[in-house]
């Protein structure tokens, strides 16, 4: 599990439970950084392509809550297609615009956590490259196990599909 990958520009890593993936993005920090704190940006990009995310309740601040909804809407998904797929964070630091730490959940409209689903911390820490900047996201899982579920779902062709979606946004701001 701890060879190195790449994926449409994402490159990802295993240490131990943690899930690593890396990203240059062509915009200055603030810019990314603000695609993840402004709800409307975020909506615009979260999720793999053929998706459309609604947040429910953003409080991008600590001990804030982010509920969302993904709904696939791309009919070539095959039996994704019409799927919802919730999910919910508790945002713990927030560091403008250097740092996001918030604990990641699977959850069901409600803002429940669903039994069985793995719980993660996830550190995003923005770093300036020239007038790029690069993306580290560190994704602590409570057990081996527990990363392998998310690797087996998929998890990193739809960070790199997403990214792509926040590629085209950047552009276009």
């Amino acid at each position: 599990m701890s060879e190195n990958k790449s994926t449409n520009e994402l490159t990802t890593f295993t240490e131990g439970k943690v899930l690593v993936m890396e990203r240059i993005f062509n915009a200055p920090r603030s810019l990314v950084f603000e695609a993840f704190s402004d709800s409307e940006r975020l909506e615009s990009w979260w999720g793999p392509k053929g998706w459309k995310t609604i947040n429910r309740q953003f409080e991008f601040k600590p001990e804030g809550v982010w509920h969302y909804c993904m709904t696939c809407e791309d009919e070539n998904q095959g039996d994704f297609y019409g799927q919802e797929s919730w999910g919910m964070a508790i945002y713990h630091e927030i560091v403008a615009p250097e740092k996001i730490v918030y604990t990641d959940m699977f959850a069901d409209d409600k803002g429940n956590a669903i039994a069985g689903m793995p719980e993660l911390l996830v550190s995003m820490i923005f770093t300036e490259d020239g007038d790029k900047t690069k993306l580290i996201t560190r994704s602590e899982f409570a057990t081996l196990e527990n990363l392998q579920q998310v690797l087996d779902m998929g998890v990193v062709q739809g960070t790199s599909s997403q990214y792509e979606r926040l590629d085209d946004l950047l552009k276009n701001i």
